[in-house]
């Protein structure tokens, strides 16, 4: 989809300014610290209206935190970003971020007073009210928030609470509040965070589309991209990020045709020739089912999420789930892994043990290796890579007690084999975020665990960390007993080791329930 682009989107961003336009913010001789022993350096960078950005790095770039110096939320911004007259940062800029997402989400569950009300229930802030809540009321415009609501599917949530919505509907909200609030005519700011991160695969290319349609004139968009083949084909400036340095800015196709992009964009990942498996014994099932659920259902507040599921995993399935945001595929993997309690009094059955039959949390936990977004939000600052990994022995998020000279060895060869081992006394938190995930493969491999949860575990990657988990995650299927169940959203990444499909499919009452799915379908 072709943006409306300004008359000189296509010049240099530094000297871009029509006559009749001013430059939106610039930065100049930026230098700020990150962590103890990083800076984020930016000589020069200019927006003017009508230009809509990509910002091209890998994880680790600085892309996030070039934003948060755009948007003024690092105390540096004052002293290096000047802005346009009358622009303000606390009600003209838009983001559409996971860390947004999180921040709306704790302050919803901070205010939540569903104990005091008659029903026990608090929708709190509402899809509707979030888009209205981009533009002051005396500028409100119904028939917009609607025909946002459409296009992105969100009308039936409308007036859902978006702490009971997923990760990819809650995104889309942010999304359609951006794009409300900046098409007032009162110009603004944009920053989408990997807006189609968690979003399925049905949606990327509506949504990507939306987005086309309404970027204009008035206002500026940052579209922060870490994988080639997402770089938007309504982006008509990049600015291009490596090892927390803005390397180049321009127009799109110049940029994108320099060494230095071309460069981040062929790097490929060197994968170990053998796994670290053979030191730690490996739990065994008393039968050759691992997994079995016979009609099983799930509900949230009364409302029906999962309709008879029946799903069976034996030794030697490599799992793959699809479906839709909000189908309820999170909600399945947490009935298995000792997380929800609504899988205890139904037919749930775990290595031949009926959930609920006197086996702990624990026992059920220390079979199942998992590596998710949940989990990897739990990691904040304060411990060290080693001691992550090596809590993944105890189904702990940190560690707590004092382990083993075994467990050190173990989790050691992992961060080797993962060409990690030189951060082992690093803080995890001062990782980039591709290292932390593959710090989490880690930590869930090092009990050699019967079953391993993939629950996405690509999102937020670039195209080099991406191709290193994936690889990893083949080499675990073929050189160890452990089960693989993997959840995805992206076209694509159906590894060949996987040999059972299943996806969820709606039905009438609103819920989904899981159907295998064949080769020839």
């Amino acid at each position: 989809m072709t943006a409306h682009r300004s008359p000189n989107s296509s010049s240099n961003p530094s000297s871009s300014s029509s006559a009749h336009q001013s430059v939106l913010l610039t930065v100049t001789d930026a230098l700020c610290r990150v962590g103890r022993n990083k800076l984020l350096r930016v000589d020069q960078f200019a927006l003017n209206p009508g230009e809509h950005w990509c910002v091209f790095g890998p994880n680790g770039a600085g892309k996030s935190l070039l934003s948060k110096l755009l948007t003024g939320r690092m105390r540096e911004s004052a002293q290096y970003v000047s802005y346009a007259s009358g622009f303000d940062v606390s009600r003209h800029v838009f983001l559409v971020s996971f860390e947004e997402q999180q921040r709306l989400w704790e302050r919803d569950n901070r205010l939540d007073i569903s104990e005091y009300s008659a029903n026990a229930q608090d929708a709190g802030t509402t899809v509707a009210a979030l888009v209205m809540s981009a533009r002051n009321p005396d500028k409100s415009d119904t028939s917009l928030c609607d025909e946002l609501l459409a296009e992105l599917n969100l009308t039936a949530l409308r007036d859902r609470g978006i702490r009971f919505l997923s990760s990819g509907q809650v995104r889309k909200a942010l999304l359609a509040r951006a794009l409300y609030g900046v098409s007032s005519g009162q110009g603004g700011l944009i920053v989408l965070d990997d807006p189609l991160e968690s979003i399925d695969r049905q949606s990327r290319e509506a949504i990507s589309a939306c987005i086309g349609r309404y970027l204009g004139p008035d206002f500026v968009s940052v579209f922060l991209c870490r994988r080639n083949e997402d770089i938007p084909d309504w982006a008509s400036h990049m600015a291009l990020l490596n090892e927390l340095q803005l390397l180049a800015t321009g127009p799109i196709e110049g940029v994108s045709n320099l060494e230095s992009f071309q460069a981040i964009r062929q790097r490929a990942p060197q994968l170990p020739e053998r796994l670290p498996v053979a030191k730690y014994r490996q739990a065994q099932s008393p039968t050759a089912v691992l997994l079995d659920l016979k009609d099983v259902s799930a509900a949230y507040s009364g409302k029906p999420v999962l309709s008879n599921i029946n799903w069976t995993i034996s030794q030697g399935d490599h799992v793959l789930l699809e479906g839709p945001n909000g189908c309820g595929k999170s909600t399945l993997l947490s009935l298995i892994d000792g997380e929800n309690h609504m899988g205890y009094g139904q037919q749930v059955t775990l290595f031949g043990q009926q959930k609920g039959s006197g086996e702990s949390v624990w026992e059920i936990k220390a079979r199942f290796g998992v590596v998710s977004n949940e989990l990897h939000n739990k990691y904040i600052k304060g411990w060290k890579v080693l001691d992550v990994v090596v809590s993944g022995f105890y189904d702990t998020v940190g560690l707590y007690d004092e382990s083993g000279a075994l467990e050190k060895e173990i989790a050691i060869d992992w961060l080797a084999s993962l060409q990690l081992e030189a951060m082992r006394g690093q803080y995890y938190h001062e990782l980039s975020f591709g290292q932390q995930r593959l710090v989490l493969l880690a930590r869930a491999m090092v009990k050699n665990p019967l079953v391993l949860i993939l629950d996405e575990p690509c999102v937020g990657l670039d195209d080099y960390h991406r191709a290193m988990v994936l690889g990893v995650i083949e080499l675990i299927a073929e050189q160890t007993a452990t089960q693989l169940i993997y959840v995805s959203h992206v076209i694509g990444e159906q590894l060949a080791c996987i040999n059972r499909r299943y996806s969820f499919v709606p039905c009438a009452d609103g819920t989904h329930t899981l159907q295998a799915i064949t080769e020839a379908e």
